[in-house]
C-alpha cells in the first residue's frame, strides 16, 4: 500500500494566536463555567455521538488550530471536502430520487409516472425478492414473494412495461439490485439498443455492490470470487461502451442499516471500492478510463453533525485513496459523487407521523453534508410499502428544503464549524486506521472470508440494542415519550394485490412460448463457455441473451451449476 503523504501547509491560527486562545478558554472554565456547574451540573456525565465518540462541552479554534486551509479546501478543488462540484447547489439542486417498486412492470410504471408528475427528477427502482435472488416468478422459492416488496423482472418484456413512455436518455435510472445486477444492467442495455438510443446518452446507475452484500445484507448468489468477476464486467463494459452510466453505486447504506456506526459505514465502503479498483485494474483498465464513472450510497442516520462530517470526511478519504493508491490523476476520478436515502432503521411504528420529522432533519443532514442525489422515507414505511400519500409527503419534504429553507444558497454552509471541522478530521484519521487494519489482513475479501466485517458489525449493533432497550439511546415513542399505539387500521397502507404473481407467472409463459427455444439453449451454452475463463466480459453475452428473451433464472441456474454458491460462516 503506498501511504497517504502528511502535508504540512499553512495553519488556520497562528502560534500568539493560539496561546491567547489558550488563556481564554481556560479562564472561563474557571470562572463562568465553574461558577455555572455549582449551581446547575449537567444532565450527562459524558456525551458522545452515535458511533461512540465522546464530545466536548465546546469546540472552539483550539480543536482546528492544526488544520489545513488546503485540507479545507474549496468546493469542485481536491480534496474535495466542501463539496464535489463548484457550484453544487446554485447550479442544480441534488436529484429528488424517491425509491418505487411493486408488482408487475406495468404497475410500477404508473408509481413512476404519478413521481414524475408531483416533481420528482430521477428514477428509482426497488425490485422484489425472488428478482433480487436470481429466481424466476414460476419458481417455488418465489411463491408468494412475487411483486411483494419490489417489482418483478423475469425477461426483457418486464423491463420494456417497467418504462413505457418515458424516455430514458432524458431521466437518470438508479435500480438497487446486487447479485442479479448483471442482467438487469443488460437488460436496459437491450431496451435502449431496441429503442434505437445512444448509449452514451443514458444515465443513472445500477447497485452491483456485492461485496456489501456479504458483509452485511446477505443477499447473494455465487461465491465472492466469480460475484466481483461480474461486478467487474460491469465496470469494464460501461467504461467501453456508457460515459454517463454509473455501472456500480458501492453502499454504505445497508452496512449501516445492519447495526454499523458511522465510521465503520465509510470505512467499509472505503474497502470495498478499494477491492473492485483493484479488480478492474487488474483487468488491463486505467484507473482514469473508469474511476469516473463509479458512484457510491450511503445513509444518513440520526447523529445530525456527525452524518454531516461523514459525508465531508468520505470525499476527502476517497479523494487521497484515488490519488496516492491508485494514481489517478484526472480529478474526476478523485470526485465522489453519492445518493443518500434517509435511514429506514430509525422509522417506529408507534407514533408513526413522528417518521416525518425524523426524515426531514435526516434529509437536511445529507444536503448539508453535499449529497448528489437523494430519497426521503415514507412515514408509513415501518408497515409496508408505502403509500402514494406518504411518498408525495417525502418529496415535498425535500422540495421544502430545495425551495423554502435557502440551506442551497451558499456552498457547504457549516465549514468551518469548529465542532464539524473537527469531527470530519476525526472521522478521516479512524476510516484511515480502518483501511490500515483491513490491508494487514490481506485485503477486502480476505477479511469478508474471516468474518471480520460481520464480526465488527454484530458487536456495534448489539451495544446500539443494549443501549436502545436501556433508554441511554432515546427513540421517541418507543423508549422515551410513549403513548398508546395507534393501530395500524388507521393507515392507509399499499395493498398487496395478490392476483399479481398469477398476471406475472402468465406473462412469462406467454413470453417462453413465443422464443427460439433453441437459440437460447446455444446462447446460455456461450455463457458458459466463457465464463470458465476469465479473460472474457460476460456482459456482451448477455445481452444477447435477455435479447432472446431468456429468463434472469435461466442465466442464474447456468452459472449456479459451473460456479456452485457460497455459503457463510456464522458469525456468534
Amino acid at each position: 500500500m503506498t501511504k497517504t503523504p502528511v502535508s504540512k501547509p499553512d495553519k488556520m491560527i497562528k502560534g500568539m494566536e493560539i496561546e491567547s486562545l489558550e488563556q481564554h478558554f481556560l479562564d472561563w472554565e474557571a470562572e463562568e463555567l465553574a461558577e455555572f456547574l455549582h449551581r446547575q451540573p449537567e444532565s450527562k456525565k459524558e456525551y458522545r455521538s452515535a458511533a461512540g465518540r465522546q464530545l466536548k462541552r465546546i469546540y472552539t479554534a483550539l480543536d482546528t488550530a492544526e488544520a489545513s486551509i488546503e485540507e479545507i479546501g474549496l468546493p469542485g478543488r481536491y480534496p474535495f471536502t466542501r463539496g464535489p462540484y463548484p457550484t453544487m447547489y446554485r447550479g442544480r439542486n441534488w436529484t429528488m430520487r424517491q425509491i418505487a417498486g411493486f408488482g408487475t412492470g406495468s404497475d410500477t410504471n404508473k408509481r413512476y409516472k404519478f413521481l414524475l408528475e408531483s416533481g420528482q427528477t430521477g428514477l428509482s427502482t426497488d425490485f422484489d425478492m425472488p428478482t433480487l435472488m436470481g429466481y424466476d416468478s414460476d419458481h417455488p422459492m418465489a411463491h408468494g414473494e412475487v411483486g411483494r416488496e419490489g417489482v418483478a423482472i423475469d425477461t426483457l418484456d418486464d423491463m420494456e412495461a417497467l418504462f413505457e413512455d418515458i424516455d430514458l436518455t432524458k431521466i437518470s435510472v438508479s435500480m438497487t439490485i446486487n447479485p442479479s445486477a448483471w442482467i438487469l444492467y443488460a437488460m436496459y442495455i437491450a431496451l435502449a439498443e431496441g429503442r434505437g438510443y445512444d448509449l452514451n446518452k443514458l444515465s443513472g446507475t445500477i447497485q452491483g455492490d456485492i461485496l456489501k452484500e456479504y458483509i452485511a445484507q446477505k443477499e447473494w448468489v455465487f461465491p465472492i470470487r466469480p460475484s466481483v468477476r461480474l461486478v467487474r464486467d460491469c465496470i469494464a463494459f460501461g467504461a467501453r461502451n456508457m460515459k454517463r452510466y454509473n455501472p456500480i453505486n458501492i453502499s454504505g447504506y445497508h452496512i449501516s442499516e445492519a447495526g454499523a456506526t458511522a465510521v465503520q459505514e465509510a470505512a467499509f465502503t472505503m474497502a470495498n471500492t478499494i477491492a473492485y479498483v483493484d479488480e478492474v485494474i487488474k483487468a488491463g483498465i486505467d484507473v482514469d478510463d473508469f474511476a469516473p464513472r463509479l458512484s457510491f450510497f450511503f445513509v444518513s442516520q440520526a447523529d445530525f453533525f456527525e452524518e454531516i462530517s461523514k459525508f465531508r470526511a468520505l470525499r476527502r478519504v476517497y479523494a487521497k485513496v484515488m490519488k496516492h493508491r491508485f494514481g489517478a490523476k484526472n480529478p474526476e476520478s478523485m470526485r465522489l459523487r453519492f445518493h443518500t436515502q434517509t435511514a429506514a432503521a430509525t422509522l417506529t411504528k408507534p407514533q408513526y407521523m413522528v417518521n416525518v420529522v425524523r426524515t426531514a432533519y435526516q434529509a437536511l443532514a445529507a444536503v448539508l453534508g453535499g449529497t448528489q442525489s437523494l430519497h426521503t422515507n415514507g412515514m408509513d414505511e415501518a408497515f409496508a410499502i408505502p403509500s402514494e400519500a406518504a411518498m408525495r409527503l417525502s418529496l415535498r419534504t425535500q422540495q421544502v428544503i430545495a425551495d423554502e429553507t435557502n440551506v442551497s444558497s451558499v456552498i457547504d454552509p457549516l465549514g468551518g464549524s469548529y465542532l464539524v471541522e473537527t469531527l470530519t478530521t476525526e472521522m478521516e484519521k479512524n476510516i484511515f486506521s480502518i483501511l490500515d487494519q483491513v490491508d494487514k489482513m490481506g485485503g477486502t475479501i480476505q477479511a469478508i472470508e474471516d468474518g471480520w466485517f460481520q464480526r465488527e458489525i454484530a458487536d456495534s449493533a448489539y451495544k446500539f440494542a443494549v443501549n436502545k432497550a436501556s433508554g441511554e439511546t432515546s427513540v421517541i415513542g418507543v423508549n422515551k415519550y410513549v403513548e398508546d399505539s395507534e393501530a395500524e387500521s388507521q393507515i392507509n397502507l399499499h395493498p398487496y394485490d395478490p392476483e399479481t404473481e398469477v398476471r406475472q407467472i402468465a406473462n412469462l409463459q406467454r413470453v417462453r412460448q413465443c422464443r427460439n427455444d433453441t437459440k437460447v439453449q446455444n446462447l446460455l451454452g456461450e455463457l458458459l463457455v466463457q465464463a470458465k475463463s476469465d479473460s472474457h466480459n460476460l456482459i456482451p453475452v448477455t445481452i444477447e441473451l435477455v435479447k432472446a428473451r431468456a429468463s434472469m433464472g435461466e442465466i442464474i441456474e447456468a452459472l449456479r451449476g459451473l460456479w456452485g454458491t457460497y455459503r457463510e460462516t456464522p458469525v456468534i
